[in-house]
């Protein structure tokens, strides 16, 4: 039994292009060292600054500060001298009995994405969903239903590195034009594979660099969010999780809103 927490120095600091490697050599050298499950997502829940500092690496988030960032990966997210700590036994397991109630929920019409720990809403967020159209996509090979598919699943993959294509002609891009006006290297933040309905269908969870799409049915099918989110999303979203998306047009809370959301595809029809 570990009856105290270790203690990690981080000797040197670590930009967010070497963060995954640092936390994959944490991961690798003191898994035997604890009695529990020892993952990344375990140790940033056991020391909830990281998040914290991911999120203030938010592009729109440090132009507001009046810092404009041309290549996020070289912003430093673990300083030199700062402590990691491990929990200790009993911490430990409770860290990961909790990350496994957490739940993700889309509902496309209302153009929100929400975390829960059990019944307990965490986060919300707003999202951009799929466009109500069909278009020829060069990664599908075929006309494809750009709509976002309702249902039932899980996560089953995290894409740390994520390279970046346009779906419509398959070619890779480096930079992007933020909404702003300016171009910047694409930022390294995790996208989320889902199953949905026992299908990978490639619809992601993952960050846009143009906020200015989020609350608009704009995608190809993926879930978009700010930077920010994408983040926290990520650390409360380990293998496993459950996702569920809806389309749901009646506003439970309409003291918060409409009381019906729009009818983006034309679904509620069908009803």
């Amino acid at each position: 039994m570990q009856k105290a927490p270790i203690a990690i120095e981080i000797s040197k600091p670590v930009p967010i292009g070497a963060y995954f490697r640092f936390m994959d050599s944490v991961v690798a050298r003191y898994r035997l060292a604890v009695p529990y499950p020892l993952t990344e997502h375990l140790i940033v829940h056991a020391n909830p600054w990281i998040i914290d500092t991911l999120v203030a690496t938010d592009y729109y988030q440090r132009v507001a500060r009046g810092n404009f960032v041309y290549d996020q990966k070289e912003l430093v997210v673990l300083p030199g001298g700062k402590q990691l700590l491990l929990p200790d036994s009993s911490a430990g397991e409770r860290l990961h009995k909790r990350m496994k109630a957490f739940g993700v929920d889309v509902n496309i019409p209302e153009f929100r994405l929400r975390v829960f720990e059990d019944s307990l809403e965490l986060f919300a967020f707003p999202v951009r969903v799929g466009q109500n159209r069909t278009r020829f996509l060069a990664q599908s090979g075929r006309e494809t239903d750009l709509r976002t598919r309702p249902g039932s699943g899980r996560i089953i993959r995290h894409e740390r590195n994520p390279a970046f294509y346009n779906p419509v002609d398959g070619k890779r891009f480096y930079s992007t034009l933020r909404d702003d006006g300016k171009r910047t290297l694409m930022p390294l933040i995790p996208w989320i594979e889902t199953e949905i309905n026992g299908r990978r269908n490639g619809q992601m969870i993952h960050p846009t660099t143009n906020p200015v799409t989020l609350g608009k049915a704009s995608s190809n099918g993926c879930i978009g969010t700010s930077e920010a989110a994408a983040w926290v999303i990520y650390y409360h979203a380990p293998l496993g999780t459950p996702v569920r998306i809806r389309y749901d047009l009646v506003n439970p809370n309409p003291e918060n809103g409409p009381g019906r959301f729009r009818d983006i595809y034309g679904w509620g029809r069908q009803e």
